[in-house]
């Protein structure tokens, strides 16, 4: 078993690490996925806030938030493969949550796959209607009230 030595999580820095988050969401969603690159890419990156779980400057996990007055929208969650199950997507929902709640935001909404629902649920969103299908993928919408 490989040991990950410990990492730390906040606000992505610099046009490096943003164009290294960007390629680990393209290894995650579209080489492991088979998500069309036009479809990972959608246009609102650059009004986001990217966050970022790093070690020795490699970026290991990241997500994004996008804000619309008091909401967030929670996104493109990925983990690096040889990184997974050592509780990096869950320190990123935490610092998104604080990230949320230092903006004066009122909740969170995300679209999740429906494998990682659990993951979720755990972080305290809540399904809102039924799954459905994005990017070929099934997910369901959840919330969480801050």
């Amino acid at each position: 078993m490989t040991v990950v030595s410990p990492y730390e999580v906040r606000r992505a820095r610099g046009d490096q690490e943003y164009a290294d988050l960007l390629d680990l969401r393209y290894e995650v969603f579209c080489v492991e996925q088979g998500v069309p690159r036009h479809e990972e890419l959608d246009g609102r990156d650059h009004g986001g806030v990217h966050l970022v779980a790093v070690r020795e400057g490699e970026v290991l996990g990241t997500c994004r938030l996008v804000f619309v007055g008091t909401t967030v929208q929670f996104s493109r969650l990925a983990v690096r493969k040889s990184a997974r199950r050592r509780g990096i997507a869950t320190t990123l929902l935490e610092e998104a949550d604080a990230q949320s709640r230092a903006a004066d935001a009122r909740r969170l909404v995300l679209h999740a796959q429906t494998y990682a629902r659990e993951l979720y649920e755990r972080a305290g969103y809540r399904t809102r209607g039924r799954p459905f299908v994005e990017a070929g993928i099934e997910h369901v919408a959840m919330e969480k009230t801050l």
